[in-house]
């Protein structure tokens, strides 16, 4: 099982030629909106990947929650984690300009409820694996961990969006994925060592004895184990657009975990799964089914 505990969004997304530089406005091409937020994004693509998931969060009573939580029911997602509050919906702006490059505003709302007396609702065990982010109380993600390690689960943390409070407890978790900016950031707050990526991982995963995993978009993974150095690409692609790519990354890297891959196949399904996310508008719509995963993967080895 994966438990994953995190933000649940409907997001208002607007397709623009370019991205606006500050104070300038720019005339739109498009509006849609589509479920999203980082914990059900990678809550569903974990579920497409095949793996049995369970949602722990929060939604407001309001109209949005019922489109924001509809793809998860479909995906059948375990959502009696799923609490309501007066708060509204957590929601997501969010511009997509034509090269697939795109720019997010999040507006919390409920999402700033999932408290750690929440995680009663996740009934974690012995060889579950839990899936994290950053868009919920870090309180509650701390917590998180401390549980999960006390039942003998897995975790991974996904440290978006960057929020410097946090290192002090990224080194909890099993596996950190971050991607090459959010390192980069915490490589600096943990004083790490090493003139280049590569060496401050390799320092990260010495000091804390965990994994560190980070993405580098079209340029595939980079892993750090306290043992072994990793490198995967990604599939060669002209990205529609990016919005859920790393989630999608981060849901099909903890079901690899949880099915028992090897660390080295779990990424690499997970890149192309992230990759193919790239290839259709909006975060939720764009995840890959599993099959579709391993058609392309059978494809890129070949």
């Amino acid at each position: 099982m994966i438990i994953v505990v995190g933000s649940i969004n409907l997001d208002l997304i607007a397709n623009v030629d370019r991205l606006p530089a500050p104070g300038e406005t720019v005339r739109g091409s498009g509006f849609a909106t589509a479920p999203g937020g980082k914990g059900a994004n990678q809550a569903l693509a974990a579920a497409r990947a095949g793996a049995k998931v369970r949602m722990v969060g929060a939604v407001g009573k309001d109209n949005f929650a019922t489109e924001a939580l509809a793809l998860l029911r479909d995906g059948k997602v375990d959502l009696s984690g799923v609490g309501e509050t007066f708060a509204s919906t957590g929601i997501a702006v969010i511009m997509v300009g034509d090269d697939g490059e795109n720019v997010i505003a999040v507006v919390p709302g409920a999402n700033d409820s999932v408290l750690p007396g929440d995680l009663s609702k996740a009934f974690v065990k012995k060889g579950d694996v839990m899936l994290l982010q950053q868009e919920i109380p870090l309180q509650t993600v701390d917590a998180a961990l401390e549980a999960a390690r006390a039942a003998g689960a897995i975790t991974v943390l996904n440290t978006a969006p960057f929020r410097g409070e946090a290192a002090p407890f990224l080194g909890k978790a099993d596996y950190l994925v971050a991607n090459e900016t959010e390192f980069d950031l915490y490589g600096e707050a943990l004083s790490l060592k090493g003139r280049d990526r590569p060496a401050r991982m390799r320092d990260y995963a010495k000091k804390t004895g965990r994994a560190i995993v980070v993405t580098l978009g079209g340029d595939g993974v980079l892993a750090a184990t306290p043992e072994d150095f990793l490198t995967v690409p990604a599939l060669k692609i002209t990205p529609v657009d990016t919005v859920g790519a790393g989630d999608t990354f981060c849901g099909y890297f903890a079901a690899g975990l949880a099915s028992g891959l090897p660390l080295e196949q779990a990424l690499a399904r997970a890149a192309i799964a992230g990759s193919l996310a790239c290839l259709k508008p909006g975060a939720q719509p764009a995840i890959p089914l599993a099959r579709d995963v391993d058609a392309a993967s059978r494809k890129s080895a070949s």
